[in-house]
C-alpha cells in the first residue's frame, strides 16, 4: 500500500510563550496540547513529538504507536569563555536556561552560578548568548544534529555531569489508542531498544509523579543485553538531590523504571517533593 502523507504544521502554546519557564507557564503539556487535540478530534492521524515534551500521563484515548531510533541524548555547553565543562565557567557566571533539570544539576556542581530564564529555539538562544544576556547556556545535542548544525557542537557534557531529561533525543509517534491499523502501519518504524529505554524512563516519571515543576533526570541505555537506568531527583537550587540506578532485562523496562522511581521517592521522603510543588 502506498500513498502520500499530508503534513499538518501545528504551533503549540509552548512555541508561543517565550518569556517564562515551562514550570511557570503550566508544564510541558504546552508543547503537545494543540497537537493532541487535533489527534483526538480526527483532524490528524499521527502526532510526532519530542518524547521529552510529552506529559507523564497521556490524555485518555491516546498512546505511543512507535519510537524512532534515539539520537544522542546528551546536553552541550555553549559559553562565551569557551569553557569545556561546568567547572571551567568563570566564577559567578550567568547560565541561561529555562530547564529546572539543567538548572538544578548546574547548581549542584557550581552553586556560585547565577541562572536566568532562556527560552526560544536554538538560534534565539545562541543569539541571546552572543548578545551577552548570559555567559553560558545548554542545548540538547539531538536538536542540533537534527537541525543539521552539528558543526556548532563543542563541549558535550557526559551524563555523569549532566543527566538528560527522560525521553531526550527520542522522537515518539502518538496515535489514537483504538487505531489498530495505524499501530500496525507504524511497526516498521519502531526501534525496539529506543522504545524500551523510553518505557523505563517514563515509568520512572510516573512513579515520581514527575512534572516540569520537579527537576528529574533519567537515562536508560543498553547494557550487556539488558538495560541500565540512571536517575536523579533534585531541588531546583541544587542544594539537595537523590540519585540512583537500576539494571535488568529489557523486557522488564517498565518495572525497572517503577522500581527505581519508588526507591528514589522513598529516599527523598514526602517533604522533598512538597518543597518544589
Amino acid at each position: 500500500e502506498t500513498g502520500a502523507v499530508d503534513l499538518v504544521p501545528i504551533r503549540t502554546t509552548g512555541d508561543r510563550i517565550q518569556d517564562r519557564t515551562l514550570a511557570e507557564a503550566g508544564g510541558k503539556g504546552l508543547f503537545t496540547k494543540e497537537i493532541e487535540e487535533a489527534l483526538l478530534s480526527g483532524a490528524v492521524d499521527l502526532a510526532v513529538h519530542s518524547a521529552k515534551d510529552m506529559q507523564t500521563w497521556l490524555p485518555r484515548g491516546l498512546a505511543i504507536g512507535a519510537v524512532l531510533p534515539r539520537e544522542d541524548p546528551r546536553d552541550a555547553l555553549f559559553s562565551r569563555s569557551g569553557a569545556r565543562d561546568l567547572a571551567a565557567l568563570p566564577p559567578g557566571a550567568v547560565l541561561g536556561t529555562a530547564s529546572l533539570r539543567r538548572q538544578a544539576q548546574a547548581l549542584m556542581r557550581r552553586p556560585d552560578l547565577k541562572v536566568v530564564p532562556f527560552r526560544g529555539n536554538v538560534e534565539t538562544r545562541l543569539r541571546k548568548l552572543a548578545d551577552g544576556l548570559a555567559d553560558a547556556t545548554l542545548l540538547a545535542v539531538a536538536g542540533l544534529k537534527r537541525l543539521g548544525r552539528a558543526d556548532l557542537l563543542g563541549a558535550i557534557l557526559e551524563p555523569e555531569e549532566m543527566l538528560p531529561a527522560a525521553g531526550q533525543g527520542t522522537i515518539a509517534i502518538e496515535i489514537r489508542a483504538e487505531d489498530a491499523g495505524g499501530a500496525a502501519r507504524l511497526q516498521p518504524l519502531n526501534h525496539a531498544a529506543s522504545l524500551a529505554a523510553l518505557t523505563a524512563e517514563r515509568a520512572l516519571l510516573a512513579a515520581l509523579d514527575g512534572s516540569c515543576r520537579t527537576p528529574i533526570a533519567a537515562l536508560a541505555e543498553p547494557q550487556g543485553g539488558g538495560l541500565r537506568l540512571r536517575a536523579l531527583l533534585a531541588l531546583p537550587d541544587g542544594s539537595r538531590f537523590h540519585a540512583g540506578e537500576e539494571a535488568g532485562e529489557t523486557a522488564d523496562a517498565a518495572a525497572l523504571g517503577t522500581e527505581l522511581g519508588r526507591r528514589l521517592l522513598a529516599a527523598a521522603g514526602p517533604e522533598f517533593l512538597r518543597s518544589v510543588r
